[in-house]
């Protein structure tokens, strides 16, 4: 009798099975390896059960896992081959939020509901690759196509992956500029792996503007006719929302939110429903030149 498919074995899995060897499937691709005590700390079962599942994992994809003794683990194998489906907006949702370890349940909608999402979603691979980079803290060599010098190599220590609301970046240490940075995640289109440790200066505890965080306090355009509305929008209180970002990325949000970041709110109020009150809070801000309207004008004693 012939050994049936992988999705017809899969289907004689019962749910709860299928999620912990989708965790299992998922964890590995991600994060380049993975732990019997993974699967007990995530789920709550025995040893004796989480070996069952990584018996059966193995079973249906031999060469996904390599285990290596001297360190206890199954790491990524050479002829890795997902067994689950995954869709990269899943993907980065379980990378962002956290949540979404194992299957997508197929269930009815409460509610119809649409957004807008992303108009090309990063590549899968791409991204599992670049999310092992910064889980295992491997420095990684990537051919990146960019705007201003088409297709170069350049070797980076990837450090975490950031969305602008239309695109997915890696921020990573350009050891070519020898400064951190971000990279379109779109637009890498080779990555290799580089057996060479990550320096001090290169990690993502001496990126400056990662750690800094900026306070934003944000308010109805003085140019509206009805500021409440707005106000009402965003729940403030006495008019004021407050809210914080990393430097390194609060440019994006500014943009993504269509604040008015001039010092005289000279931006037309139809298009940008809010204006940043506090302008100077970006002064030495790297990523403030992609705010609407941001002009950045030195301090001076007085309002440093």
């Amino acid at each position: 009798m012939p050994e049936p498919s992988i999705p017809t074995a899969l289907d004689a899995l019962n749910q709860a099975q299928r999620e912990r060897l989708a965790f299992i499937d998922f964890k590995v691709y991600f994060c380049g390896e993975f732990r019997r005590a993974d699967l007990e700390n995530r789920f709550g079962i025995a040893p004796a059960a989480a070996t069952r599942d990584l018996t059966a994992y193995r079973s249906l994809a031999p060469r996904n896992l390599a285990y290596d003794p001297s360190a206890k683990i199954y790491a990524l194998g050479d002829s890795f081959a997902p067994l689950f489906e995954l869709s990269p907006d899943r993907a980065l949702t379980w990378l962002r939020q956290g949540f979404g370890d194992g299957l997508s349940l197929r269930a009815k909608r409460l509610v119809l509901t649409a957004d807008a999402g992303l108009l090309a979603p990063p590549p899968l691979d791409t991204l599992a690759s670049l999310s092992r980079a910064i889980h295992q803290g491997s420095p990684v060599t990537v051919t990146y196509l960019s705007l201003s010098s088409g297709a170069s190599r350049r070797p980076i220590v990837p450090l975490a992956l950031v969305e602008n609301g239309l695109r997915w970046h890696v921020r990573a240490y350009d050891r070519k500029n020898g400064r951190f940075g971000d990279f379109v995640v779109g637009r890498i289109t080779q990555i290799e792996q580089v057996n060479d440790a990550v320096a001090d200066h290169e990690r993502i505890a001496e990126d400056i503007q990662w750690n800094r965080v900026v306070e934003l306090e944000l308010v109805p355009h003085p140019g509206l006719e009805h500021p409440e509305a707005v106000a009402a929008d965003y729940g403030m209180t006495d008019g004021v929302l407050r809210a914080r970002a990393r430097a390194a990325v609060v440019g994006y949000a500014l943009r993504r939110w269509q604040v008015d970041c001039s010092t005289d709110h000279s931006l037309p109020p139809n298009e940008h429903h809010l204006w940043l009150r506090n302008t100077p809070t970006l002064y030495g801000v790297e990523s403030a030149e992609m705010s609407p309207g941001y002009r950045c004008v030195p301090q001076t004693e007085e309002s440093a």
